[in-house]
């Protein structure tokens, strides 16, 4: 699983045509949906941390964790300037370590489909049931089998900045269900040079159905599936998806009676 470096430098920059605020409204309106509206809450995979400061707007407790030092540098800018009280942990999602449960773990931006191999997934979601409050809700969302196929497969992004510029060229393995990133970067330096980095990324397709199985598998209890952004089913042309699961194993806790 690669972690982002070079690219962290300008991650927002690049990615500034995210509408995360509106992301955000929509995923907090799921949590609160599914009775999640204060608490603890984990963001897996958070990157520079910008859903996971829009989260803390919203009134929950944070924790971000990602495996990329450079991002979590950002992160930790952004949560000095909002004065947040976000925890940040420098962790694999595959391996990630908690000191205790929480309400709701989340996981968006196609972070998942970074874990490439399906029995780590499953480890993946082992883990999450594992850190979840009885009860407690896993939301995430994913790029889909259509979206890497028909609209990433194969083609080439670029876009130039101030900054710097990226060319960012796809290729899907039909077979494997793997899409390659192969990036690559021209960032401006102080001197007012540009240095070039390259970086390759790996994600894999999965399918609902795939996804739904794996969640099962792991012992998660699999409550829906929504096209993303709505709450309407996923349909063949869904370009992410996302998925609502709860912890499952667990008794509550029953308050103690007193005499």
């Amino acid at each position: 699983m690669e972690a982002y470096t070079s690219f962290a430098r300008v991650y927002d920059t690049f990615m500034d045509n995210i509408p995360y605020e509106e992301w955000n409204e929509y995923l907090t309106g799921l949590l609160r949906e599914y009775g999640v509206g204060e608490g603890l809450v984990l963001d897996l995979g958070c990157g520079t941390g910008s859903m996971t400061e829009l989260l803390a707007g919203k009134g929950y407790d944070m924790i971000g964790v990602d495996n990329s030092e450079d991002m979590l540098e950002i992160a930790l800018e952004k949560r000095l300037k909002s004065g947040y009280e976000i925890l940040y942990l420098l962790q694999d999602m595959r391996e990630f370590e908690l000191y205790g449960t929480v309400r709701a773990v989340v996981s968006v931006c196609d972070s998942l489909n970074y874990i490439t191999e399906p029995e780590e997934l499953i480890t993946v979601f082992e883990l999450v049931n594992n850190y979840l409050d009885p009860g407690g809700v896993f939301i995430f969302d994913f790029n889909t089998l259509y979206k890497y196929r028909e609209i990433l497969g194969e083609r080439t992004i670029a876009e130039n900045r101030e900054e710097g510029s990226f060319i960012w060229d796809n290729y899907f393995d039909e077979e494997d269900k793997i899409n390659e990133y192969e990036l690559t970067l021209f960032i401006r330096e102080e001197s007012g040079r540009f240095r070039r980095y390259e970086e390759t990324h790996f994600q894999r397709a999965y399918t609902l159905d795939e996804m739904v199985k794996l969640v099962k598998q792991s012992g998660l209890e699999f409550v829906t599936a929504y096209d993303a952004f709505t709450h309407e089913a996923p349909g063949e042309e869904s370009e992410r998806i996302y998925i609502v699961a709860r912890e499952s194993g667990k008794q509550p806790v029953k308050a103690q009676m007193a005499y």
